[in-house]
């Protein structure tokens, strides 16, 4: 292994170890949580977080196998199931969170009428397509036989070695990709943007409260001014940056894989296989990252975990202090 190829494993490992303990939990959050698992888009979370998992566990060990090994991590038929489990749990991920946003629309769009028009039935539909979508195309990938280990991403996934259908391969690739990264990326940005334009608005609207009160205030102290004017920048900003970090880790994550998968269809280009895994990582590291960017930062989350850790000293101290009371106990005795 030359220097490259080391760096490479050690950043498959922490990928590996980051998506698992934040994947985790978040599950032990929505078990904990009734609070969470009333709300619809916890069944979004649950889901996204179990393509993760599943992902973690599955895929991700092997392709570290492969570049450590330079070969085929198992034979034939366990590599086509493995990369039939990569198709689809990718691709739902991709789904999920496209579910995430449309839900995030209809909150902030459609306040008044949001829990008469995503209930849990509605969710558990949405959730019906991603699957079937999912399930489709990594069918008709592992039926077909353009699934097998492909050594530039050191993994299992889409691949086809045969010339003869080289073409219907070109064209289901171009179409399974524009159907789940493509459509995904329109419908995040076309949500998230409406939702931006939306939480605007009402910042303009708080703002021209806050002056009008302001102005009402001539004796206001001019730090109590400042720290007004300051909030509202800052309120407008956590709307922006939430924006920019649902769509920016989405593209950031995913696109150079597409991009390279795409770029591979044509004969005369050559990959470099060391950017080949780089890519893979990189869409790999969208399941350690979607935890934060989705839940854990959320307050509700924060205060989830402050509550199970809590519980869990609190518990050691009993148990520590019952142990000391027998101890003095026996010595008494």
């Amino acid at each position: 292994m030359d220097t490259a190829d080391v760096i490479l494993s050690v950043l498959v490992v922490v990928i590996i170890l980051v998506s698992l303990l934040s994947n985790v939990l978040v599950l032990i959050c929505f078990l904990y949580n009734p609070e969470i698992r009333k709300q619809v888009p916890g069944l979004f979370n649950l889901n996204l977080t179990f393509c993760n998992l599943l992902l973690t566990v599955s895929n991700m060990p092997l392709t570290l196998v492969g570049l450590v090994s330079k070969a085929q991590p198992g034979g034939d038929g366990f590599c086509q199931i493995v990369g039939f489990l990569e198709t689809f749990l990718s691709t739902n991920s991709m789904l999920s969170m496209a579910a995430l946003s449309i839900d995030r629309w209809i909150a902030v769009v459609f306040p008044l009428r949001y829990h008469s028009k995503m209930r849990h039935k509605d969710a558990a539909f949405v959730l019906g397509y991603t699957w079937a979508h999912s399930m489709s195309f990594s069918t008709v990938a592992t039926c077909l036989s353009w699934v097998g280990y492909h050594r530039f991403y050191a993994s299992c996934t889409l691949f086809n070695p045969r010339a003869s259908s080289r073409t219907q391969f070109v064209i289901f690739t171009v179409f399974f990709h524009s159907f789940t990264f493509l459509l995904s990326l329109i419908v995040l940005c076309v949500t998230y943007l409406k939702v931006l334009k939306v939480a605007r608005f009402h910042c303009k609207r708080i703002d021209v409260i806050t002056m009008q009160t302001l102005v009402l205030l001539v004796d206001i102290h001019p730090s109590v001014r400042q720290r007004c004017l300051e909030e509202q920048k800052r309120r407008r900003q956590r709307a922006t940056r939430k924006i920019s970090t649902f769509i920016g880790t989405f593209m950031l994550c995913f696109a150079p894989y597409v991009i390279t998968r795409i770029v591979e269809l044509f004969p005369a280009v050559l990959i470099n296989p060391h950017w080949g895994i780089v890519s893979k990582c990189l869409a790999y590291s969208k399941a350690a990252c979607d935890p934060f960017v989705y839940s854990l930062l959320r307050h509700q989350y924060k205060k989830t975990c402050t509550d199970i850790i809590n519980r869990l000293l609190k518990r050691s101290s009993l148990n520590t202090s019952g142990l000391t009371g027998s101890g003095m106990i026996q010595s008494e005795g």
